[in-house]
């Protein structure tokens, strides 16, 4: 273990894993025997209303009688749960969110152990936890742990970057300084050897949080505009990224939480149990008020925060939204954006230790509400909200002024006095529309979406978000494989490989199922990979090499298979390529959605995009997917001659030097959307047959799609595909129409486009 230190964290963290997923089993239970009753409702809500006060009136009728429960809240509650229902927080919705974003960690995680980055990835935060719906407008929190932390000297281990943990009694709370201790001798480091180091005035040599945050800014800064955000450096819109250390081993701030919450009914047993082997990051920010704000860092406890909202249930889950829907579409009328989604949580988290889990269920849902309000009352007159796991904290601090802690106070007390009449006017999600009356659920907002749509269109829209991830770790992979010229094909067998072993060293059935799709994707490029250097040699492809393919063509509804028509049209198997692309154009109906790794289009993650999959398809099955078609270098004599003008796009190196980063991690292969390929393919496929009629059928396919404007949300290399209709012209004859098609493609782009090299060659023709 000491010649790898690195395997004693990953076996920590993959114990941790285990003991998190039999956890999320247990949650899972637990919600599906609360939605058990309302699993059965009668479609009528005005008459389920009335059923479900009935059976619970006795009930409630004792607890009112204790706790004084305000008479309207039960059918305010129902009405409530409905309509988050209605607004994409239902039972399926969460889950489908939690499940979506734990295989995005996963798939990325493997991706960096791919790339040979030592690190790990989480997404944390209301997108994995499931406590948001589509007009919260929830940012993506991601973290990337780096270097491991050391507690004690004793920690320190040989060739590793060691950082050691400092604090004194003038440390505020949950904040460290990190020592930086030489790498190969167990010594501190005496010397500002790099630009993040700062001298304390004691001599010590500290790694600065701030300028910690600048590295990677300036590291970024090529990807796009960078933001900062409180520990946050990000260039991705809508995401938080936090690059953070985790900590080796337990610390004394955990444990001494955990040793408070012994003995209550909440968290339970098996939560504290994980959390005592849960790692712990130090995340790059500094307390307001203190001395080192800038070199000082933020212990999280991010994990445990996550098996702490997994634990809810589905009451407790709703309880947080609707919070979170008070404090944007109220509190922030007076506080501005000061109260925070974390708060929220930490509010939620004491009051559910606080309370019975009897009160925790649908038609008390306004009055936990009203529990939890009375609490940050409470905090709001001491002018402390304190963190739930680490002791001594004011999450107030840096985030409420006192005059806005008054001015909350000043709100909260009134609308706890109104009895919570104030959530009628909350307009995201048009949640006080749909609590004016149950009888206008289904009028309310003529043409939003709501229900089993709004779930169903959240889960298309997940599912694309996730396979865009892919799709761009994939690149990511290729491209660092393409850079690497005589040894492609041993480092692809090495990446397979590795995949492999991910399998089998997981015992995570959601790891395997991640590092299958990556094994099925690279083994496809491999046969690709493979076929064109046979044909490169003018062999024949047997049929060992064609059954190979097989295994590869479900990687989506047609990518993988247009690759292997072109493969066959390639080798001149052309009858068999006319069967593949029939058999595309069955699959590709009108509701297939492309996919991009790297290019977006405004408005293609729209819900309405992902409602109008679902309108009027009679396919029971989810709507495909569909990646853009993308070729290497290495793959050139598997595409059609043209393709490879896509592979030298550029006319100058000038034109190189001005593409971002994205687009050269992509920009020397050839990339182009699936469907203009598909009937570019079938031109040349009935062409090389002489079926003169079919070929002008597909040539005819190809100017409608580029001609109908509603395509041009889902075209992401609208250029490409118009330098291929301007090849059909050329092989047509018309080399004025071909020039036009060209130059329109240039309009759209004009540098780095391969159209620059077939307007000389039209021109030359055109000249004689």
């Amino acid at each position: 273990m000491a010649g790898n230190p690195h395997q004693l964290e990953i076996s920590r963290l993959h114990e941790f894993e285990e003991v998190q997923i039999a956890f999320s089993k247990m949650w899972n239970l637990s919600v599906d025997m609360e939605a058990a009753q309302r699993e059965s409702r009668m479609q009528n809500k005005e008459s389920d209303i009335g059923v479900r006060r009935a059976s619970n009136k006795k009930h409630h009728q004792n607890l009112q009688s204790i706790m004084q429960i305000p008479e309207t809240f039960t059918e305010l509650s129902i009405r409530m749960f409905d309509a988050l229902d209605d607004s994409g927080a239902g039972k399926e919705t969460v889950l489908e969110r939690r499940r979506t974003y734990l295989r995005r960690e996963l798939i990325e995680k493997i991706a960096l152990q791919l790339r040979g980055k030592n690190s790990e990835c989480f997404h944390f935060g209301s997108q994995s936890e499931g406590t948001t719906t589509p007009g919260l407008q929830s940012n993506i929190d991601f973290l990337l742990s780096n270097n491991t932390i050391m507690t004690i000297c004793e920690d320190w281990k040989a060739g590793m970057n060691n950082l050691l943990m400092l604090r004194d009694d003038t440390t505020p709370p949950q904040q460290y300084l990190l020592q930086v201790i030489k790498p190969y001798t167990p010594e501190p480091e005496t010397s500002l050897t790099h630009d993040m180091f700062v001298r304390k005035d004691s001599g010590q040599i500290l790694l600065s949080a701030e300028r910690w945050k600048n590295h990677i800014a300036y590291e970024a800064r090529d990807q796009g505009e960078v933001f900062k955000n409180g520990p946050s450096v990000s260039w991705v819109p809508n995401w938080d990224i936090v690059n953070a250390c985790h900590v080796r081993k337990p610390l004394p701030e955990i444990q001494h939480w955990i040793d408070r919450c012994r003995g209550k009914h909440w968290p339970p047993v098996q939560l504290l149990e994980a959390a005592r082997i849960a790692p712990c990051f130090l995340v790059p920010a500094g307390h307001p008020d203190s001395d080192y704000k800038r070199e000082e860092w933020r212990l999280s406890p991010n994990l445990i925060e996550r098996m702490l909202i997994f634990s809810f249930n589905m009451t407790q889950i709703k309880c947080c939204i609707v919070l979170k829907l008070i404090k944007k579409s109220l509190f922030a009328n007076i506080v501005g954006d000061a109260i925070t989604s974390f708060h929220c949580k930490t509010i939620m988290c004491f009051t559910i230790e606080r309370t019975h889990p009897s009160l925790w269920c649908e038609h008390n849902l306004m009055f936990v509400l009203l529990l939890c309000l009375h609490l940050l009352r409470r905090w709001l007159r001491l002018g402390r909200l304190p963190h739930y796991i680490i002791e001594g904290v004011n999450l107030f601090d840096g985030k409420l002024s006192k005059l806005l802690q008054k001015r909350l106070l000043v709100y909260i007390d009134s609308l706890i006095r109104n009895n919570l009449q104030d959530v009628f006017c909350i307009g995201i999600d048009n949640i006080g529309c749909r609590l004016q009356a149950c009888s206008m659920r289904h009028t309310v907002q003529a043409g939003a979406l709501r229900g089993v749509l709004l779930h169903n269109s959240i889960r298309l829209l997940l599912k694309f978000e996730c396979l865009k991830r892919l799709n761009n770790a994939l690149t990511v992979i290729k491209h660092k494989l393409s850079s690497s010229h005589t040894t492609f094909e041993h480092k692809l067998k090495y990446i397979i490989h590795n995949c492999f072993e991910c399998i089998e060293n997981s015992t995570n059935t959601m790891s395997k199922t991640a590092a299958l799709e990556l094994i099925k994707h690279f083994y496809a490029l491999h046969i690709s990979v493979q076929s064109s250097y046979y044909l490169r040699l003018q062999n024949v492809l047997d049929s060992e090499n064609i059954r190979r393919v097989r295994y590869s063509l479900n990687s989506d509804v047609a990518s993988s298979r247009l690759k292997f028509a072109s493969m066959l049209y390639c080798s001149g198997h052309l009858q068999a390529a006319v069967r593949v692309l029939e058999d595309v154009e069955r699959r590709y109906h009108s509701k297939v959605k492309a996919v991009c790794g790297y290019r977006s289009i405004q408005g293609d993650s729209d819900l309405k995009v992902f409602a109008d999959m679902l309108l009027g398809n009679t396919d029971n099955s989810e709507p495909p997917f569909a990646f853009c078609v993308n070729f290497l270098r290495r793959e050139s004599h598997c595409a059609p001659f043209i393709v490879l003008f896509e592979m030298n796009r550029n006319i100058t190196e000038e034109e190189v030097a001005q593409r971002r980063y994205n687009e050269k991690l992509w920009m020397d292969s050839a990339e182009v959307d699936a469907l203009p390929f598909l009937y570019y393919l079938q031109y040349l496929t009935y062409g090389g047959l002489g079926e003169r009629g079919n070929k002008l059928n597909a040539l005819r396919n190809l100017v409608s799609y580029m001609r109908d404007d509603r395509h041009h949300i889902i075209l992401y290399h609208q250029e490409t595909a118009l330098n291929l209709l301007g090849h059909c012209c050329e092989m047509e004859g018309d080399y004025e129409r071909a020039l036009n098609v060209y130059e329109l493609s240039l309009s759209i782009r004009d540098t780095n486009n391969a159209a620059n090299w077939h307007v000389r060659r039209v021109l030359r023709l055109i000249s004689g």
